[in-house]
């Protein structure tokens, strides 16, 4: 068969495979997206208010109805979901009443929480868009789980294309589209959340890397990365910003080290680039997020501090945010010494991206964002570590780049033409 054939073939058993969870997978901040969604396709305040909190709870609900199922000692106790269904709808409709009746009322999102937490969701239209149309043909339930599976299959793709790009055999790309599926990106790209859209973007910036650097269209290559940036400013302008910034860290350290070995200009010419369209991007971010009065970084800080406006502001919130620092990543290193695949996988993939020095430093970069987005975020009880999630893009690349040596070695058709090597 044919790559593509293959690229399809995986995303199309992905798919039924995500059929075992069509609810369940929402966060609470899922609301605020779904509610945003749902008023960009011209539904009212309280429309949109009741088609989010039942969807919600609906979720809510069929967890508790599998977790009794699997209880050794409620399991055949009655089914707790109407009553966990009828409780989340009563609690979630009397916040929203109150909210509503005070006045909160403007913006996209249902309000469900304060106002000033509510604005830092206002600023990300990015998902919303994206969603909206699925919500629309599909209804809420069918159009967010479409999204996921469209958003995530997308990225797979994304992993193969780079991997292309760099000329790795058609074998090996296809693993990294199937390590992109199923580690924690995939499972966490499929939440009705920013989250798969950052790992998207930050995949189609890495292909732009790519280009530039080793595919012989720097101008191209280029393009990508900036119309990566400004589509992540969307979805989410602090992970714009942070990208931008690492992307220019990396390409102005890649284009010295060519400088000092000698390299012809043209060697330079793409890493320069890079690097200009990093920093453009970072400083457009800082700009255009102070121009359009988006929430600052202080305020985001208070949110931390406060359990999301719950409680007065801080006097001092940055000496205990970084008292918070430290003590946030000292139990994060416990907790992955204990369990180390996480370590083990960077490991792996930091490995792999020596093997491509050049792409390998920019792929470092677009990784370490995952480290920074939860260095902003150091609370230890978010579900799942999908702050940090953007960092197993490194495995997802890496691992295939650490595997191409033995594969154009030893996996040798009888006619002594690498596998895959032919398309």
């Amino acid at each position: 068969m044919r790559p593509r054939t293959w690229v399809l073939l995986l995303a199309a058993v992905f798919a039924v495979l995500q059929l075992a969870n069509v609810t369940g997978r929402d966060t609470p901040d899922s609301k605020n997206y779904l509610s945003y969604a749902l008023s960009l396709g011209g539904v009212d305040k309280r429309a949109a208010a009741a088609a989010t909190i039942d969807h919600f709870c609906a979720g809510r609900a069929a967890i508790a109805h599998r977790a009794q199922n699997v209880d050794v000692v409620r399991f055949h106790a009655p089914d707790p979901a109407p009553r966990v269904l009828a409780e989340c709808r009563e609690q979630e409709w009397r916040q929203v009443e109150a909210r509503l009746a005070a006045g909160q009322t403007g913006g996209h999102t249902v309000p469900f929480m304060p106002e000033r937490f509510m604005r830092i969701f206002e600023v990300r239209p990015g998902y919303p868009v994206v969603l909206a149309p699925f919500v629309s043909l599909f209804g809420v339930t069918w159009g967010v789980w479409s999204a996921g599976v469209v958003i995530t299959c997308a990225g797979g793709v994304l992993a193969f294309l780079v991997l292309r790009a760099l000329s790795v055999p058609v074998p090996l790309a296809l693993t990294g589209q199937a390590l992109f599926l199923v580690l924690p990106c995939g499972t966490t790209a499929m939440r009705p959340m920013t989250e798969g859209l950052l790992l998207v973007l930050t995949l189609a910036a890495l292909w732009g890397c790519a280009l530039a650097l080793e595919g012989g269209g720097t101008r191209k290559g280029v393009a990508v990365v900036a119309a990566a940036l400004c589509a992540l400013f969307a979805v989410k302008h602090s992970q714009a910003l942070f990208l931008g910034l690492c992307l220019a860290g990396a390409g102005a350290v890649t284009a010295v080290r060519r400088r000092c070995r000698g390299l012809p200009p043209v060697a330079v010419a793409g890493a320069v680039a890079l690097a200009g369209a990093g920093c453009a991007g970072a400083l457009g971010a800082v700009l255009l997020a102070r121009l359009l009065h988006f929430p600052s970084v202080s305020e985001s800080v208070q949110d931390l501090l406060t359990d999301h406006f719950a409680r007065p502001d801080r006097e001092r919130p940055w000496q205990e945010f970084f008292q918070l620092q430290g003590n946030f990543w000292t139990e994060w290193l416990r907790r992955q010494l204990w369990e180390p695949l996480f370590l083990a996988a960077l490991a792996a993939g930091a490995l792999g991206a020596r093997r491509r020095p050049v792409f390998g430093a920019f792929l470092v970069a677009a990784a370490c964002t995952g480290l920074l987005n939860q260095a902003g975020h150091p609370d230890i009880n978010i579900w799942g570590d999908r702050l940090v999630t953007v960092a197993w893009l490194l495995p997802v690349l890496g691992v295939p780049l650490l595997l191409e040596p033995w594969v154009r070695r030893v996996v040798v058709p009888a006619q002594g033409a690498p596998l895959g090597l032919a398309h």
